[in-house]
C-alpha cells in the first residue's frame, strides 16, 4: 500500500507545476473533460477512505489518514484548469452550464476546496482523529456546496 501511495504521489509535484498552464495543454475538449474527471475521481477515492475513518466505518490509522489527506490536497489543485471555455461539450460529463456562465463563483468554490483540503492535510498530520473529523466535515461541506450548484447527479 505504501509503495502505491508513494508511486501515486511521485508525479504530483510535476502535475502541480503543469496545472497552471493546463488550459493550453488540451488539444480537444474531450481531453480536458477526461483530465478533470480523472483528477476528481482520484480525489474522491482518497477522500472516501478518509471519510470511512472519520465516520468510524474503519479503524482510524493516523499514517493512512495523512497519506490520503495529502493526496486529496494535491489532487484538489488539479482539475480546475480543465474547466476552460469550450469544455462544456465534447464528451459526457456532469458539469452544469453554470460552471461556464458563472466562472467567478465557480472559482470561489474551487478555491474553497483547495483551502479546505490543505487544512484537512494539516489536521491529518496532527494524528488526531478529532482534528480529522472536524476538518473532514468542513471539506465535505465544501464539496457538497459545489456539487449542489454545479454538478448534475
Amino acid at each position: 500500500m505504501k509503495l502505491r501511495v508513494l508511486a501515486a504521489l511521485a508525479w504530483v509535484p510535476a502535475a502541480l507545476s503543469l496545472s497552471t498552464p493546463a488550459a493550453a495543454q488540451f488539444a480537444k475538449p474531450e481531453d480536458a473533460i477526461q483530465y478533470r474527471q480523472s483528477a476528481l475521481f482520484v480525489l474522491g477515492q482518497h477522500f472516501t477512505r478518509l471519510g470511512a475513518m472519520a465516520n468510524g466505518r474503519v479503524p482510524f490509522d493516523a499514517k493512512l489518514a495523512q497519506e490520503n489527506a495529502d493526496v486529496v490536497a494535491a489532487m484538489a489543485r488539479l482539475p480546475w484548469a480543465a474547466f476552460e471555455p469550450g469544455t462544456d461539450k465534447g464528451a459526457p460529463h456532469k458539469a452544469r452550464p453554470a460552471v461556464w456562465a458563472e466562472p467567478a463563483k465557480f472559482k470561489e468554490h474551487a478555491d474553497k476546496l483547495v483551502a479546505q483540503s490543505t487544512q484537512l492535510a494539516a489536521a491529518a498530520r496532527t494524528g488526531s482523529l478529532d482534528a480529522v473529523k472536524t476538518s473532514f466535515s468542513a471539506t465535505a461541506a465544501s464539496c457538497k456546496a459545489c456539487h449542489d450548484a454545479y454538478r448534475d447527479r
